[in-house]
């Protein structure tokens, strides 16, 4: 049987790392949380499920999730979001692959999102693939601010694991606009310090697609009421990306300027 590290960094999760922990008894032979700073009941209910509990600044997604890997005790690891579990058919997929040896493969995941209750199956939401059971000498998270991945030594093969990954992402729409706003910020960011920028023809046109291909495409419309709110704040979100990118893109082509013509007086 492989020994299981599971590992979770966490803030201010208080209403989702109960249920996390709960989910990986029985799988995990250790479980280390990195958390960033919570000012809530985070950490007394992880040593209330036994967990290592760990705090330590917070340097971004990727980078901190590297470190809480760094600390685990098992080279094998499994990667979760504190909103996330595993459901019963992911779990017994774990169990008996654990009992063989997980062998030198990485594995991935469905995950399936729950949206203000509801279940999403559509928008282009599930299956949305995740491998986050790997070993830690194959793999290592990389990104700038947001969307972290999972970068894979060349020649790894990944297999698939039955069972989804519950994902418990916004319990009100409020949520999800408030979280669309900080995501594009650090999206805008993101793309500006990559050289990206926006025209006004992606602002117009790239939110309508958005909504098109979410809604109609990815059958978004099946999920009833919450997949059409999803979407529209999917294509909203959009035009708030490409939006932020170019006043962010114009404010600093001109300081750009002024510190030149500063430069250029004698």
């Amino acid at each position: 049987m492989t020994l299981l590290s599971v590992v979770i960094i966490t803030l201010n999760e208080e209403r989702n790392i109960g249920r996390c922990l709960a989910s990986v008894r029985g799988i995990a032979d250790d479980v280390v949380v990195v958390d960033s700073g919570s000012a809530d009941r985070t950490g007394e209910i992880c040593r209330e499920y036994g967990a290592r509990f760990v705090t330590h600044p917070w340097q971004g997604f990727a980078e901190t999730k590297n470190f809480a890997n760094s600390l685990a005790l098992h080279p094998w690891i499994l990667s979760l979001d504190a909103d996330e579990a595993l459901s019963d058919e992911l779990r017994d997929s774990l169990q008996k692959i654990k009992k063989e040896g997980f062998s030198g493969v990485v594995w991935s995941m469905n995950r399936l999102t729950n949206y203000c209750g509801s279940w999403i199956k559509h928008c282009g939401w599930y299956p949305d693939k995740k491998i986050r059971l790997f070993h830690r000498d194959t793999a290592r998270w990389a990104g700038l601010l947001i969307h972290e991945t999972l970068e894979i030594n060349t020649g790894i093969k990944v297999n698939h694991l039955k069972g989804d990954l519950l994902h418990f992402s916004y319990y009100t729409i409020g949520e999800h606009v408030a979280q669309a706003n900080r995501y594009t910020d650090l999206a805008a960011e993101e793309a500006i310090s990559k050289g990206k920028s926006a025209g006004c023809a992606g602002i117009i046109f790239k939110p309508l697609l958005r909504f098109i291909r979410d809604y109609f495409f990815r059958l978004g419309f099946m999920d009833g009421y919450y997949g059409y709110v999803i979407c529209r704040i999917s294509a909203h979100a959009t035009f708030l990306k490409y939006s932020k990118i170019r006043q962010l893109g114009r404010i600093r082509s001109s300081v750009g300027l002024k510190q030149d013509k500063r430069d250029s007086n004698p």
